[in-house]
């Protein structure tokens, strides 16, 4: 039976089977092909689509204004600032408003509850572009990315999550092994892994799929025969500034090094979502810098600028997967 997505919101993988995620995924490697043929695919012309943000984004916003430009839709961005949503008006009377304004509502920010929310209210598809939990547009990039390094198959790759294991990339990453059949391991110390009600829901998946679910604190013992090796950023965005004294002594052993990718896979990927404190030529990366004398956080410069980065990849991989949830969503 063909897959169809039509109508539905785009809020967490839990929400989707796993022939409706490859379909996502197919979609996005499609919807690149067009792209970089130059062959227009203005499918959604006359739709109009609001970009809700309560957090500021680079590769999300730019994501979801290039692709709805390149199905030919309407984008309007409203920043932190830009809607009373939490201020002066209810989210529930926020989604009804933009409901009837919009044929499609993108949010960008805190508690999962909110997108879950607006999508009850709206009337009309709602996608999470990241929340405090989930961040589900963000996998199915990366699982273009694996294919595209794979094209063998993805089935049975070991992708291993190094340092916060417990926010909200390393969540959508242990779903999105499970779904579709990858072995994931979280590696991070024992207070920093994902919770234990996610664990055992997504354990229950992937025995069906064929895959695993593995929490892992030594981070030699888990980059070995590792196919990915993924990390992000130690204190996540809506997280206090002083909370860096902590985490950096505490996920400075799961810093991703080169002595850590040689023990991975010969073909071994790293990825990492951005944006990234690989050196100290940021605002954060000098500050911290200064205060820690760390100039490396989360990777070494010479993982993330070598051979086996595929960062930026992944990065552009975000406007055609967000280009294939809003398309199957709104045709």
């Amino acid at each position: 039976m063909p897959v169809s997505l039509s109508g539905r919101s785009f809020l967490k993988l839990l929400d989707f089977t796993p022939d409706e995620i490859r379909y996502l995924i197919k979609l996005g490697h499609e919807f690149k092909r067009l792209k970089m043929a130059g062959v227009p695919h203005r499918y959604l012309e006359g739709k109009n689509i609001v970009l809700l943000f309560e957090k500021t984004s680079t590769r999300t916003r730019c994501s979801f204004e290039v692709a709805g430009h390149d199905l030919g839709m309407g984008v309007i961005y409203l920043d932190p600032k830009g809607s009373q949503m939490g201020k002066k008006e209810s989210v529930a009377d926020t989604a009804r408003v933009l409901g009837r304004m919009f044929d499609g509502i993108e949010y960008r920010g805190f508690g999962q509850e909110i997108v879950e929310e607006l999508a009850a209210y709206a009337g009309v598809p709602v996608w999470n572009g990241l929340t405090t939990e989930f961040h589900p547009t963000q996998m199915i990039a990366d699982m273009m990315t694996i294919e595209e390094c794979f094209p063998q198959g993805t089935r049975g790759l070991k992708l291993v999550f190094m340092g916060d294991a417990q926010n909200n990339v390393a969540n959508s990453l242990m779903v999105v092994c499970a779904k579709l059949g990858l072995h994931f391991v979280a590696c991070g110390p024992a207070k920093q892994m994902p919770a234990a009600d996610l664990v055992e829901r997504c354990r229950a998946i992937a025995a069906e799929t064929g895959g695993s679910v593995e929490l892992e604190e030594d981070p030699r013992a888990a980059c070995t025969g590792a196919h990915v090796v993924y990390t992000d950023v130690w204190v996540s965005m809506g997280e206090p500034d002083e909370l860096w004294a902590e985490r950096i002594e505490l996920l400075s052993p799961y810093r991703v090094t080169c002595e850590l990718m040689d023990l991975a896979a010969d073909d071994a990927i790293f990825m990492h979502c951005l944006p990234a404190y690989h050196d100290a030529k940021t605002e954060v990366g000098a500050r911290v810098a200064e205060k820690f004398g760390v100039t490396e956080l989360e990777v070494t410069d010479e993982v993330f600028e070598g051979p086996r980065s595929v960062v930026f990849d992944e990065a552009e991989n975000r406007m055609h997967s967000i280009k294939a949830v809003m398309y199957a969503t709104l045709k």
